[in-house]
C-alpha cells in the first residue's frame, strides 16, 4: 500500500504539472498545411544565459527534404523541438505557411505532423494495431497499403499470424529494422504534411538501410521532411543539407554543392566514408 501511494503521488504530480507552452487566448486553428517552414533570426536556450541556437535563419519550401547534420550538441534536435513547438524561441520566430506557431492552436498544428524517432515505441498489441495508431479507425486496406508502401508487408505476412501477430511492449519480438518499418507505416497512414525523422536509421545494418532508404523515398513524397542523421549516406538525396555547428548554420546546400566546397560537410562525409571502408577491410 505504501509503495502504491508513493507511485500514485508521483503520477499525479506529473499530471498536475502545468505545461510551459500553451495556446494563446486568441490562437487560431491551423488550416491544412502546405509545408513552407521558415526560421527567422531564431535564438534559443533551455536555461537563462544559455545559447543553444544563435540567430538561425532558413526557409524550406513545400515538398522539400532538408537534412540537419553536425556534431552532437550542435543544435539539430533543438531545431526540431522548436518546429514541433515543444518550446518557443527566446528570440525570432518559427513560421509554417506564414503562421507564427505561437499564434495557432497546438492541437490543430501538431495533428498535421509526423515524427519517427530513433527509439521507435511499439506497444503491446498486434502489428495491425501498432500501424493503425497513426490514424485510429483506418480501414484494413489502408493499413496494408501503408505497409506495402514502406516495404513492411513482406515481413508482416511471413510472421506467425500476419497483421494479427502479437507484439510485446517496446517490440521485443521484432528486429530494429522491423520496428522502424512499422513506424514508417504508422507515419504514412497518418498522412502528415510535415514529417520529422530524428536519427531513424542510426541503429540498423547496411542491408536494412537500403530497404529503409526506399521506404523513406515513398514516405517523403509530397511532404516537407526534416531529417536528422549521423549516417550521411542516408541523406545524400536531400534537397537541402544544413550543417549545424555551435548553434549556427555554417553550411547549406545540396550534397554535390557541399562536397565541391570542401568545407565542414566534406570533412564529415569523407571521414565517415573512410571509417566504413576501414571496417569493411578489417572484416
Amino acid at each position: 500500500m505504501l509503495s502504491a501511494m508513493a507511485s500514485s503521488h508521483r503520477v499525479f504530480e506529473f499530471l498536475d504539472t502545468k505545461p510551459q507552452v500553451v495556446d494563446a487566448p486568441d490562437a487560431l486553428c491551423m488550416p491544412k498545411i502546405k509545408g513552407r517552414v521558415e526560421f527567422e533570426n531564431v535564438s534559443f536556450g533551455y536555461q537563462d544565459g544559455q545559447v543553444v541556437l544563435d540567430n538561425v535563419s532558413f526557409c524550406v519550401e513545400p515538398g522539400q527534404t532538408v537534412a540537419l547534420v553536425g556534431p552532437t550538441g550542435a543544435g539539430k534536435t533543438t531545431i526540431i523541438n522548436l518546429l514541433t513547438r515543444f518550446y518557443d524561441p527566446t528570440a525570432g520566430s518559427v513560421r509554417v505557411d506564414g503562421y507564427d506557431l505561437r499564434e495557432v492552436k497546438l492541437e490543430s498544428y501538431r495533428s498535421q505532423l509526423g515524427i519517427v524517432l530513433q527509439d521507435t515505441f511499439i506497444f503491446s498489441g498486434t502489428i495491425k494495431e501498432n500501424i493503425e495508431y497513426g490514424r485510429l479507425g483506418a480501414e484494413m486496406e489502408e493499413i496494408i497499403a501503408a505497409a506495402k508502401a514502406v516495404n513492411a508487408h513482406d515481413f508482416i505476412i511471413s510472421s506467425s499470424d500476419g497483421y494479427e501477430t502479437s507484439t510485446e511492449e517496446r517490440g521485443g519480438t521484432l528486429s530494429t529494422g522491423q520496428r522502424q518499418l512499422l513506424a514508417f507505416a504508422r507515419a504514412l497512414l497518418a498522412d502528415p504534411r510535415i514529417l520529422i525523422l530524428d536519427e531513424a536509421t542510426s541503429s540498423i545494418d547496411t542491408e536494412t538501410e537500403q530497404l529503409i532508404q526506399r521506404a523513406m523515398e515513398r514516405l517523403f513524397k509530397g511532404r516537407t521532411a526534416f531529417v536528422i542523421a549521423h549516417r550521411l549516406s542516408t541523406i545524400r538525396n536531400a534537397d537541402v543539407i544544413c550543417v549545424i555547428d555551435s548553434g549556427r548554420i555554417v553550411e547549406k546546400g545540396s550534397h554535390s554543392q557541399l562536397m565541391q566546397q570542401r568545407g565542414r560537410y566534406y570533412e564529415l562525409y569523407t571521414k565517415q566514408h573512410q571509417h566504413l571502408t576501414d571496417i569493411i577491410r578489417a572484416g
